[in-house]
């Protein structure tokens, strides 16, 4: 049995679009904003989304605070899936166990992923309301479902994410569909490096 850990915006959904819309409207409303759009938004998710955030001086607790009014208005309709990545989870969740780790927050990630039909295929979804740290919710998974670390997998789309799954032992999957380039991702040195969904399926 292995562990999957699926990163969700930009993994599983397409929301390039309207995160950067969202994030950007709290960044203002605490008198942080983005001042070089989507370059400045995508270089928040190098690291940890949070960390990021609090080395430019944003107040966490403000961000989060601020945050809940705007995301709980998040237009799904703007927020689309990702092709052929719907068959790749059915084949993976047989005998395996998939969860989602994301700096998303668990209810606006458990309201996609029923719009999308992937509700059902995760066994928990842990969001920026469980920990702020990637690396935290991956070693809890660990933890909790006492798989090695060699046969746990963490498949992010940023160098964010390959970072934390690093720090935290387990195998890196970079995806070039989502939001950090494939050269940009390739610079994190993932364990896996996949350009197509159907390509997740050489590690079942």
């Amino acid at each position: 049995m292995k562990l999957f850990l699926f990163d969700f915006d930009g993994v599983l959904v397409e929301s390039l679009d309207i995160y950067e819309k969202t994030v950007s409207l709290v960044l203002e409303k605490i008198n942080k904003p983005l001042m070089r759009g989507r370059e400045e938004f995508l270089e928040l998710f190098e690291g940890n989304f949070y960390e990021c955030l609090a080395k430019r001086g944003v107040n966490l607790k403000e961000f989060v605070e601020a945050s809940a009014d705007i995301f709980s208005q998040i237009n799904y309709n703007e927020m689309k899936a990702v092709a052929a990545m719907l068959p790749v989870i059915e084949e993976l969740q047989k005998n395996n166990i998939l969860l989602v780790i994301s700096s998303n927050d668990s209810t606006t990630i458990k309201k996609a992923l029923q719009r999308f039909q992937y509700n059902g295929f995760f066994q928990e979804v842990l969001g920026s309301d469980f920990l702020l740290s990637k690396k935290d919710k991956i070693l809890y998974a660990i933890n909790k479902y006492q798989i090695a670390p060699e046969e746990i997998f963490y498949i992010g789309d940023t160098t964010g994410d390959i970072k934390e799954g690093k720090q935290a032992g387990v195998k890196t999957v970079g995806v070039t569909w989502g939001w950090h380039s494939k050269e940009k991702m390739a610079t994190a040195q993932p364990d896996y490096l996949f350009d197509k969904p159907e390509d997740l399926l050489q590690l079942h």
